[in-house]
């Protein structure tokens, strides 16, 4: 029932009633519409549902639009971003028009699910402005890293699960658990990724992250198992533009360390819970999206 979702969403573009909004979209790359995927699995496929898998998929679009601007990034799963395409203005007007959509859309579903929703949005926000603040400097505690994927990634997939379970009639916050460690190990994978996917499969340079200023998880982990000297370096590296023999220097030193496999475990601990609680409300249909955040490659 994707394909009824994307069909929502186009219907929802339609009804702003504007030829440059429709046509600017249209660029946009849909992607694997994990959280309409989960909102379907866990409350099936009535109207009500598809809206609600259509609004959060339009503020996830919106999200990277704004992510895109602020990261500079000039690549979108390996196609041009639509800021390099017609510049950040545009970007960041469709982001909000499709934030502003989206919260309208949401007072025809249910104020409890409304709810839900837009305080994730808030969250993702203040993710967003704390990734930008950290990015300033090497960060070393992983609580604080934790802290901001939670808003800035696991937030929206958390309340897409909590707003299905609303839908449904189960638990909300059982639901909302398996959401948050979801979100969690999919934002570690993505960091991960950018460690050890080549360019052309990732979209953008590999150890982007780093260059621009963002300490993940795996090198949290590095500089902990580095000497001295070693600490020195990394730091000295931190957000700037990396040779290739930098590069191959901090992979290594990844590899040395199996630090790569540490924080894959990480993601994969939070997966393995997650999946034990679904498949203790008999919600075993959901192991094959819980999977599906660890077993990829972009």
């Amino acid at each position: 029932m994707l394909s009824a979702v994307e069909r929502k969403i186009e219907q929802f573009v339609l009804d702003l009633n504007d030829k440059e909004v429709t046509a600017l979209y249209a660029k946009l790359p849909h992607g694997k519409r994990l959280r309409a995927k989960l909102i379907l699995k866990i409350a099936g496929e009535s109207l009500t549902v598809i809206k609600t898998a259509a609004v959060v998929e339009m503020i996830h679009a919106a999200s990277l639009l704004h992510d895109d601007v602020i990261d500079d990034a000039f690549v979108r799963r390996s196609k041009p971003s639509l800021n390099a395409l017609y510049g950040n203005k545009t970007a960041i007007m469709l982001g909000d028009i499709l934030y502003s959509k989206g919260f309208f859309e949401l007072n025809n579903i249910s104020a409890d699910v409304a709810q839900i929703v837009s305080n994730a949005v808030t969250q993702l926000s203040l993710g967003e402005l704390k990734d930008v603040s950290l990015s300033k400097s090497f960060n070393l505690d992983k609580e604080i890293y934790l802290e901001m994927i939670y808003q800035k990634t696991a937030s929206l997939i958390e309340a897409s699960a909590g707003a299905a379970a609303l839908l449904a009639g189960k638990p909300k916050d059982v639901y909302m658990t398996y959401g948050r460690n979801l979100g969690l190990a999919f934002q570690m994978i993505d960091d991960i990724l950018d460690i050890t996917s080549d360019a052309k499969t990732l979209g953008k340079p590999a150890l982007h992250d780093f260059v621009e200023g963002k300490t993940t998880l795996p090198y949290i982990y590095l500089y902990a198992a580095l000497n001295e000297q070693e600490k020195t370096e990394l730091i000295s590296l931190h957000a700037k533009k990396l040779t290739r023999d930098e590069e191959e220097w901090i992979q290594s030193k990844m590899r040395e360390h199996q630090i790569i496999e540490k924080s894959y475990f990480e993601a994969k601990e939070l997966i393995e819970e997650a999946i034990e609680l679904m498949n203790m409300h008999g919600e075993v249909a959901l192991s094959g999206i819980a999977k599906e955040m660890i077993e990829r490659d972009f």
